[in-house]
């Protein structure tokens, strides 16, 4: 997955990987948008699941230089290179980041939401059910910290959201 990055150019590189830690911290992952020319979606996806996974074993554990090489050891020297620059100069950041999202209490209020479609790949035993399955991707924010939540529902689950979420609407409008 993190063959990916190679994609970008070394120069590039570390304008997207401070991106990722601004998401990381609560800040705004990097749009699709701007790099759409690059990957396709999938790829754009798997990319941003690898990225802040990354960050947060190398910085959660503590991972050495040659830790962190280890696991870019498939990354060509340039792109290994940046990913390190980044961690070095971040690593205050994430952690506090990280430190401050499993402090966090638990009482989570959904204070901005943004949609986005994703396209599911899925193998050819699962298609082989045709049950239509809908990846429902939010970004919660809970103590000014930003956190991806994914969920995945069937037809049934979905309508049951849909009208929870029309039941909420109809109060907040009384609200008003």
């Amino acid at each position: 997955m993190m063959k990916l990055l190679e994609k970008l150019s070394p120069a590039e590189c570390p304008k997207l990987l401070h991106r990722v830690v601004d998401g990381l911290c609560g800040r705004g992952y990097p749009r699709r948008t701007d790099y759409g020319d690059r990957w396709s979606l999938s790829e754009w996806t798997e990319l941003m699941n690898a990225l802040p996974s990354l960050f947060r074993l190398a910085i959660g554990k503590k991972y050495s230089d040659q830790e962190i090489q280890e696991l870019l050891a498939d990354l060509d020297s340039g792109h290994a290179e940046a990913i390190l620059q980044v961690v070095h100069s971040r690593q205050e950041e994430i952690r506090h980041a990280l430190v401050e999202r499993t402090n966090a209490v638990s009482s989570t209020q959904l204070q901005d939401f943004n949609w986005q479609i994703k396209l599911a790949l899925s193998s050819d035993k699962l298609s082989a059910l045709h049950t239509p399955l809908l990846n429902l991707s939010l970004d919660l924010k809970e103590n000014a910290i930003q956190r991806p939540v994914s969920i995945e529902m069937n037809r049934e689950e979905l309508q049951t959201l849909i009208s929870a979420l029309e039941a909420a609407n109809k109060v907040v409008l009384q609200l008003k």
